[in-house]
């Protein structure tokens, strides 16, 4: 029995007890279970909610890429559009004021037709009226004529001077 005491003298010197060690194993056990419980848990949960965060930051940061994008194609588009709207609207002011100016130069050619015939039509009036006006004195001066003719018998000369003499007469009167 001395071994066996000798092994407790051993243990009490500074030996390994098995009874400490069984209680400091348990301690161990239940400190790892408290701070699984109170530490571990909540640092766990706290890092899930990190990552849960971070990972819901990458998706929101994705998405407002994306949507930029979209925004950006949309505004592109939307350029592009109206860059077309605006050569549209000139080319349509183009044709339109090609169309008044043909319409004016139709308009002033019409007119000028219209003048012209007017002016023909005023000229052949005039003609008529001189013609008119001609015959009148013609038919004034060969009754004319033939009175003088009746109250004389003339010569062939004398009758070409007397028509000479109402001619001249015709001309000074216009």
């Amino acid at each position: 029995m001395q071994n066996f005491t000798g092994v407790f003298i051993l243990g009490a010197e500074g030996g390994l007890n098995l009874g400490d060690m069984i209680v400091q194993l348990i301690l161990f056990l239940v400190l790892l279970a408290l701070l699984k419980k109170f530490a571990w848990g909540p640092f766990m949960n706290m890092m899930k909610e990190r990552e849960d965060y971070i990972s819901n930051e990458i998706n929101t940061a994705e998405k407002s890429r994306e949507e930029a994008q979209r925004m950006q194609r949309e505004a592109s588009e939307e350029l592009k559009k109206t860059r077309q709207d605006a050569q549209k609207i000139i080319e349509d002011a183009r044709k339109t004021a090609q169309q008044q100016e043909q319409s004016i130069v139709n308009s002033a050619r019409n007119e000028a037709e219209r003048m012209k015939d007017a002016a023909k039509e005023e000229i052949v009036q005039e003609k008529d009226k001189a013609i008119q006006s001609l015959k009148d004195q013609v038919a004034t001066m060969s009754v004319m004529i033939a009175s003088k003719v009746i109250e004389k018998e003339l010569s062939e000369q004398d009758q070409n001077e007397l028509i000479q003499q109402y001619i001249d007469e015709a001309g000074k009167e216009r």
